[in-house]
């Protein structure tokens, strides 16, 4: 029996990591896309490429665009990334320096182009709107938005052959939740990279938001994320 087709966004992070993994296990044909976006480092790009292979897809297209033109974030301008000693002191209220403007947007534009030409109907995004750093477009009402405009966007959807639906799979679980769930799944999370402020090496900072809320995550369940070398929740 043929797979329906979804595309399924990858950045080479745990979240988008488990949304792949989750794509998959419900059946679909995912086609993964990734962005060079501008971003400071390419490492997420080289994880992006191993959980893909090691997922499998049909197809992953990595896509350039560069945001470093309009910059206003730490990940695409010459901005200091935040650090702090524990994943208490990140204000999950704000909206920290490292949101791109209008990213999700882009990224979720591009993956309703690639769903009409490859005439899909379901594109998984890893968003979350539990652990996660305050961005405005990663949470449910944002997506639902989209969602409607996106079915008014396409020569597919005006002439009724498709009807796209954007899954949030891990939107209202916990950091937590999200891996143990993957883990269910056979993620093998030493191939991922969710880093904001990486080493010249690639390694891992483990005090920007995105380690300190991955690695108490994994110090819930009594495991080390496989980023760091210290025990999960430790900060280098």
């Amino acid at each position: 029996m043929e797979r329906s087709k979804a595309v399924v966004l990858l950045s080479g992070g745990l979240d988008s990591a488990t949304a792949l993994a989750i794509a998959r296990a419900e059946g679909y044909e995912p086609h993964a896309l990734s962005f060079r976006y501008g971003q400071r480092h390419e490492v997420e790009l080289d994880a992006a490429r191993r959980v893909a292979a090691a997922l499998g897809v049909a197809a992953h297209v990595v896509a350039d665009i560069d945001l470093r033109v309009f910059g206003g974030s730490a990940l695409t301008a010459d901005l200091a990334v935040p650090h702090h000693d524990r994943a208490e002191d990140v204000d999950a209220a704000a909206i920290p320096i490292t949101y791109v403007p209008a990213r999700n947007t882009i990224f979720l534009s591009f993956a309703l182009a690639w769903a009409e030409t490859l005439e899909a109907g379901d594109v998984f995004i890893g968003v979350n709107a539990l652990d996660y750093s305050g961005y405005p477009d990663c949470r449910p009402e944002y997506v639902a938005a989209f969602e409607r405009m996106a079915n008014l966007a396409t020569k597919a959807g005006v002439e009724g052959r498709q009807r796209l639906r954007i899954h949030t799979p891990l939107i209202d679980l916990s950091k937590t939740q999200i891996i143990q769930r993957g883990l269910e799944l056979g993620v093998d999370y030493s191939l991922t990279h969710s880093c904001y402020d990486p080493a010249a090496d690639g390694r891992a900072c483990g005090s920007c938001d995105s380690c300190l809320l991955r690695a108490r995550g994994f110090a819930a369940i009594g495991m080390t994320d496989p980023a760091f070398d210290e025990p999960a929740g430790v900060a280098r």
